[in-house]
């Protein structure tokens, strides 16, 4: 559970960065994780470490895509699906020309 010193050592006030201190605040901000940019005692900007930011999104992403996966398995319905062949042959495409294409990379 946050503490509120802990609050307090995350927080730094916007006139640090007008005292030429942005250098020592980014350092900080990659040795100890987030900090709250204070402007007129409201948050105005949170500074995160890159690596943490990439995980957030990351984590936003995953969420969003169990959001819709839950949301398309809500109207599954098995009696509707079709083979890959009857789609094949829907889309007129021949196991020849699914052969020409190769190895397919996903990443």
């Amino acid at each position: 559970m946050p503490t509120v010193l802990s609050a307090i050592e995350k927080t730094v006030p916007i006139s640090q960065f007008n005292r030429g201190l942005a250098g020592k605040i980014f350092s900080d901000v990659k040795v100890s994780g987030s900090k709250v940019v204070m402007k007129n005692n409201a948050a105005e900007v949170v500074l995160v470490p890159p690596d943490e930011y990439v995980e957030i999104m990351d984590t936003i992403n995953d969420y969003l895509l169990l959001t819709q996966a839950c949301e398309r398995m809500s109207s599954y319905d098995p009696d509707t699906l079709i083979s890959e062949e009857e789609m094949d042959k829907r889309l007129g495409i021949t196991q020849d020309e699914l052969d020409a294409v190769g190895e397919v990379e996903f990443e």
